[in-house]
């Protein structure tokens, strides 16, 4: 079972990651993104990944956004910490290497973890979610621009099909 569990001990925040962590956990990373901005004294973010047996590209956007939030934020790179040659190798070919600091041996061991609570959102929420983690994937660097373009174009697309039916369902309905 995937799962998200949450810890703040002294001002660093660490996330660590359960499972085959995929679409179905972006709300969940989106209210943590969302509430960066009202933790005050954070002075670091620790992303932990060693019980992560899998990981999405959705999933890796959303990391990505927590990185260039932090950055912004606190002025500081978050820490990956990742055991898994196979994540490693994700990590490293998406370019996390710029934008995070990539442990393989840090242990985090906080006695307050709590779970992240589940969210649940529409499908146009999600794949506004989706959509944004890839636009950020793409903006990382040249490689991810070209293995997500396609498939942003196809979101954009599908999210203007879906925007443009909305009204139409209100008229019927009305």
């Amino acid at each position: 079972m995937s799962k998200i569990l949450f810890a703040d001990q002294d001002g660093v925040q660490v996330l660590q990651f359960f499972g085959d962590v995929r679409v179905c956990l972006g709300p969940t990373i989106s209210t943590y993104l969302a509430s960066i901005d009202k933790h005050r004294g954070v002075r670091a973010i620790v992303i932990d990944l060693r019980e992560t047996t899998g990981i999405d590209s959705t999933s890796l956007g959303l990391l990505a956004k927590i990185s260039l939030r932090s950055q912004d934020q606190f002025k500081t790179l978050p820490t990956i910490v990742s055991t898994n040659a196979d994540i490693n190798r994700i990590l490293l070919s998406m370019g996390f290497d710029q934008i995070f600091l990539i442990d393989q041996e840090a242990q985090y061991d906080c006695d307050q973890f709590g779970e992240l609570p589940p969210k649940i959102v529409s499908e146009a929420v999600l794949r506004e979610q989706v959509l944004e983690a890839h636009k950020t994937l793409m903006g990382l660097n040249e490689n991810n621009l070209i293995a997500f373009q396609d498939l942003v174009a196809a979101l954009e697309q599908e999210q203007g099909q879906a925007c443009a039916a909305q009204p139409r369902k209100a008229r019927a309905a009305g």
